[in-house]
């Protein structure tokens, strides 16, 4: 049966609990890091509950339960209707939009992310993240009798953009990668074998402000995790704790050019084409700006695996 596994701060150092309901009973563990937690096993996990005092969720001081020595994978456009709204047909893609995002962007499930001066086109992007499991060398084929070896867990995250960044300067690793931009957790939820179904069933949700912005189910998604880590495998080796951000549903802040003005401003000059697209970008109201409150959730369909909640306040930066 699947588990739900947080970090959290103790006395200055970080600790690993087992999360039911609303208590963390701290695990008596070594492991500084998600790999060396996923290497002990379920079993030992489970067993390692100790007699220390529990604590109320609400009261802990919860961590990234991915620590950064992690690899962070990604997918792009991977949901049905954001392929739609981004001018693409679903079922003609044949292959993944791949990239990362540095291990320095990884943070916590709560506080504040940090919008660099220089952005102006702060975006969003919720995704089911998958915590993998299993060291490869090389090519591997991933189906669904044997996804449960290379997928250890699931956690939330949020693959944050700056659009004036990763489109102008073509810089989809620059853009996404400043500090705070890739909030992971709060939970670890870590499955069984006969478990790996969820990974069909889960239900994202992200608010600002209160609103709803993207909603969707990764029922929908055009490449399933079985076929993505066997294509991901011809050009990286994964290793436990990295992890696979599946790609966002449909309602970013980001908004396409009509094919018409996409054909215009192919004619004019580089630098008078992105001084208009971040003008016409910069009118949508739904970037984000300092003060705004972003709130993520994801649980299966049936409400059994729930993933928590992440609760950011955006800042500006320096």
């Amino acid at each position: 049966m699947a588990f739900h596994i947080v970090r959290f701060d103790h006395q200055d150092q970080p600790r690993w609990g087992l999360l039911e309901g609303s208590t963390i009973k701290p695990l008596d563990l070594p492991c500084t890091t998600t790999a060396a937690l996923l290497e002990q096993g379920h079993e030992a996990i489970r067993a390692a509950v100790g007699d220390g005092a529990e604590l109320v969720l609400e009261s802990a001081s919860l961590l990234s339960p991915i620590t950064d020595d992690a690899k962070v994978l990604c997918q792009g456009a991977n949901y049905r209707q954001h392929m739609i709204d981004s001018g693409m047909n679903p079922d003609d893609k044949s292959f993944n939009m791949f990239f990362t995002k540095s291990p320095a962007s990884i943070t916590a499930p709560g506080g504040e992310i940090i919008k660099p001066a220089h952005v102006q086109l702060l975006d969003y992007e919720i995704e089911l993240t998958l915590v993998l499991g299993k060291q490869t060398r090389g090519p591997v084929e991933v189906t669904a009798a044997n996804l449960h070896e290379f997928v250890a867990g699931l956690c939330i995250g949020n693959d944050v953009s700056a659009r004036d960044v990763q489109i102008p300067q073509m810089q989809f690793h620059k853009g996404k990668s400043y500090r705070t931009f890739c909030p992971l957790g709060p939970v670890l939820c870590l499955l069984e074998k006969s478990e790996m179904h969820y990974l069909d069933e889960m239900q994202l949700q992200l608010t600002v402000n209160g609103e709803t912005r993207q909603q969707d189910s990764t029922a929908n998604l055009v490449f399933k995790p079985a076929e993505t880590l066997s294509e991901y495998s011809l050009i990286h080796d994964f290793a436990p704790g990295d992890v696979l951000m599946t790609g966002t549903p449909a309602g970013c802040a980001l908004g396409l050019p009509s094919p018409a003005v996409t054909k215009v401003a192919a004619l004019l000059p580089e630098s008078k084409k992105w001084q208009l697209f971040i003008k016409s970008q910069k009118r949508r109201q739904q970037y984000l700006q300092a003060g705004d409150v972003v709130e993520s959730t994801i649980t299966s369909r049936d409400q059994t695996l729930d993933l928590g909640k992440q609760r950011h306040t955006i800042k500006d930066g320096v």
